[in-house]
């Protein structure tokens, strides 16, 4: 008998386990809980980007079927996903109203109080990325966007209250990735792979992005929740290139963001030293992704080159093309386009964030961060 089929069988329950609780926590709630933060502020990109670049110049817009195919009715409403993102879910499992986007009429008539959704699609850490694509709201402009909404919650309450509010709040940042597939992996648009090694590159950006994150800790937030890089190497868009053999990642793309995690995993470290009444949180979205994609059987998924939607592999791969028609078993898929996760990966990488290990979470997780 092979001593190793036990280990694997154990192994394989505690996943299916694993699963099993992470689909009860996401379950839908019968009775109404208290939220856990005072309110939710969410920085990023297309990842998590509710509809903020619906009404700009941009091509990098998700506000047409067949976006939104599984989520409000049918409705397409400028997610770049068939369902819900990963801040929808997370939101749920804080017990949060759905954040509305920065630039939806709900906020500018005030109804922020459970917090605002800045992110936006192509954009990225540096002013320039994403700039091939059109108008965005860049990472300082959506901080800049925040201290607007702060202008108007001071219409709202006293000056004691917002403190204890914003300090009970938690912020979510996830960006990076566009700094990477819409900047520094597009040497044809932009100059950074000619003037930056990746390493010199890693460090440019962690600089850039350290300076924003502390303009929102100045402005009285207190709790951060930092998203690290997925591995982009993994990802339709890059395996399109051609760059690696069938069946694997590219694996210099992986290296390059792996380098931007290090770093931003020791930021955290730093922060967490120098700003002992704040807590900030690295998400290692890299690990927890590519578990998925390794592992993939055991969560039900059963497709991770390629996009429900968009183009085959071997034509290039884009984003869902208007009124196309798109994979029927969406559960089963990795990604739904070329770029951004499904659903049910989403589910699955929110549930990591708020209730999982230090391997997914470091040095805690969002439900441990909302206990402090």
């Amino acid at each position: 008998m092979d001593e190793h089929v036990p280990l694997a069988r154990i192994q394989l329950l505690l996943r299916s386990v694993a699963l099993a609780l992470i689909a009860l926590s996401l379950s839908p709630r019968t009775v109404a809980a208290k939220p856990q933060f005072a309110a939710m502020f969410v920085f990023g990109d297309s990842l998590i980007d509710p509809g903020n670049n619906n009404d700009l110049n941009s091509l990098a817009k998700a506000n047409y079927v067949p976006y939104g195919v599984d989520f409000n009715g049918g409705v397409p409403t400028g997610r770049f996903c068939n369902g819900k993102t990963i801040i929808d879910y997370l939101g749920d499992l804080l017990e949060l109203p759905l954040l509305p986007p920065y630039t939806s009429s709900s906020v500018n008539s005030g109804n922020i109080v459970g917090g605002v959704n800045y992110a936006s699609a192509a954009a990225g850490i540096l002013e320039e990325t994403g700039q091939n694509l059109g108008e965005r709201f860049t990472l300082s402009e959506q901080v800049q966007n925040f201290d607007n909404t702060l202008n108007q919650l001071k219409g709202q309450m006293n000056e004691q209250e917002l403190s204890h509010y914003l300090a009970s709040s938690l912020v979510v940042m996830i960006l990076g990735s566009n700094d990477y597939i819409n900047n520094y992996l597009q040497p044809s648009f932009y100059t950074t792979s000619y003037f930056y090694t990746p390493e010199d590159y890693a460090d440019l950006l962690i600089q850039r992005y350290r300076r924003q994150i502390l303009v929102l800790q100045s402005l009285g937030t207190r709790k951060f929740f930092l998203g690290g890089i997925g591995p982009l190497g993994c990802i339709p868009n890059q395996l399109a290139t051609g760059l690696s053999s069938p069946g694997k990642c590219v694996s210099f793309v992986n290296d390059y963001v792996g380098m931007f995690n290090v770093r931003l995993r020791s930021l955290v470290d730093q922060f967490n030293r120098d700003y002992k009444g704040s807590i900030f949180v690295y998400g290692n979205t890299f690990a927890a992704l590519g578990d998925i994609i390794r592992n993939a059987s055991t969560y039900g998924i059963t497709v991770t080159d390629r996009g429900c939607c968009g183009i085959g592999r071997n034509q290039g791969q884009i984003t869902c093309l208007p009124f196309s028609s798109p994979c029927t078993n969406r559960s089963q898929y990795i990604f739904w386009d070329a770029f951004h996760p499904t659903a049910i990966v989403n589910q699955i990488l929110a549930s990591k964030a708020y209730g999982g290990t230090t391997s997914d979470c470091y040095p805690m997780n969002v439900q441990q961060m909302a206990q402090i």
